[in-house]
C-alpha cells in the first residue's frame, strides 16, 4: 500500500521511454498523436467531399515540419532574453516552448500557397481541416500538462480539489516548486474539444454553413477562449495592458468576423455540403 501511495503522488516524467540514447518525450507523442488523428478524421471528411486524400497528405509533408518551425521561432522571438542567453536551448523542441499562434500562422500561409499551387480551393480546405485541429490543439495541451507548464497563477490544494475536483494526478502535476497552480491547459485543453464537438455537430447542416465558414467558426472559437485563458496565464510576455496572445485573439477574432460578414453578403458563395464546393 505505502508504495501504490508513493506512485499515486509521484510527478508524471517527461520522458515517456528511451531507445539507447534517445529519449522519448511524452510531449512529442502527445502531439503526434493529435496530429495523427487529425489527419484520419480530415482524410474522411476530404473525401466526402471529393478532396484527394493525397493533397491532405502532400500538405501534411510540407506543412507539419513548417509549422512547428513557426511555432518554435515564435516562441523564441517573444522569449528572446532568455535564448539569447542560452542559445543552446533554441532547439530543445521537446522540452517544451511551442507558441500555436505561430505555427498556425505558418501553417495557414503554407496551405493557402500549397492550395494555389494545386488548384484547390483553400476555404474548403480550410474548412475541410478547422475541426481537427481544434481537436488536436486540444489534445496538445496534455503536454503542456506533462511539461508542468503553460499554468496560471498560484492557487491552494483546496481549490483544485474541492471547487474544480480534479483527479488527483492533475493536482499533484500542477504542484511546481512547492506552489500550486492554476490548470490553464486544462482550461484551454476543454475550450478546444468543446469547440471540436460543436463544429462537427454542425459542420453536416444544411444551409448554416458557406464555404470557408467552419473555419471563420474555428477562428473565431478559439480566439475568444484563447483570449480569456491567457490572461490567467503567468508566462506570457506582455504587450501594453494585455499579453501577446490575447491582443492576436483579439484582431483574429474580430478579422473572422469582418470576413464573414463581408463574404456572406457575396449571392456567389456556395453552401458547405454543396456537391461542387471544391473549385479545381
Amino acid at each position: 500500500m505505502k508504495i501504490l501511495n508513493i506512485a499515486a503522488t509521484a510527478i508524471i516524467n517527461r520522458i515517456a521511454f528511451t531507445i539507447g540514447p534517445i529519449m522519448v518525450h511524452w510531449y512529442g507523442i502527445i502531439i503526434a498523436t493529435g496530429v495523427l488523428l487529425a489527419v484520419i478524421l480530415s482524410v474522411r471528411e476530404g473525401n466526402r467531399r471529393g478532396l484527394d486524400e493525397e493533397n491532405i497528405y502532400d500538405y501534411l509533408i510540407i506543412g507539419l515540419p513548417i509549422s512547428i518551425i513557426c511555432a518554435r521561432i515564435y516562441y523564441v522571438v517573444f522569449q528572446w532574453q532568455y535564448y539569447s542567453a542560452n542559445p543552446e536551448m533554441i532547439y530543445r523542441i521537446w522540452d517544451g516552448g511551442i507558441a500555436i499562434y505561430g505555427g498556425l500562422i505558418g501553417a495557414a500561409i503554407t496551405l493557402i500557397i500549397f492550395c494555389k499551387h494545386r488548384g484547390i480551393s483553400a476555404w474548403e480546405f480550410l474548412d475541410i481541416v478547422a475541426p481537427t485541429v481544434i481537436m488536436a490543439q486540444g489534445i496538445g495541451r496534455w503536454g503542456n500538462f506533462v511539461n508542468q507548464e503553460a499554468h496560471g497563477v498560484a492557487t491552494s490544494l483546496a481549490f483544485l480539489q474541492n471547487t474544480l475536483h480534479l483527479p488527483h494526478f492533475i493536482v499533484q502535476q500542477m504542484f511546481i516548486n512547492g506552489t500550486y497552480y492554476q490548470p490553464t491547459f486544462l482550461y484551454e485543453s476543454v475550450w478546444d474539444i468543446a469547440g471540436f464537438i460543436l463544429l462537427m455537430a454542425l459542420r453536416h447542416r444544411k444551409q448554416l454553413f458557406k464555404r470557408g465558414e467552419v473555419f471563420l467558426t474555428y477562428v473565431m472559437w478559439y480566439s475568444f477562449g484563447r483570449f480569456f485563458i491567457e490572461g490567467m496565464r503567468t508566462d506570457s510576455l506582455m504587450l501594453g495592458p494585455l499579453r501577446v496572445s490575447q491582443w492576436l485573439s483579439f484582431i483574429f477574432f474580430f478579422s473572422a468576423l469582418a470576413i464573414w460578414i463581408v463574404r456572406r453578403r457575396k449571392a456567389d458563395q456556395p453552401w458547405y455540403l454543396d456537391q461542387d464546393a471544391i473549385k479545381r
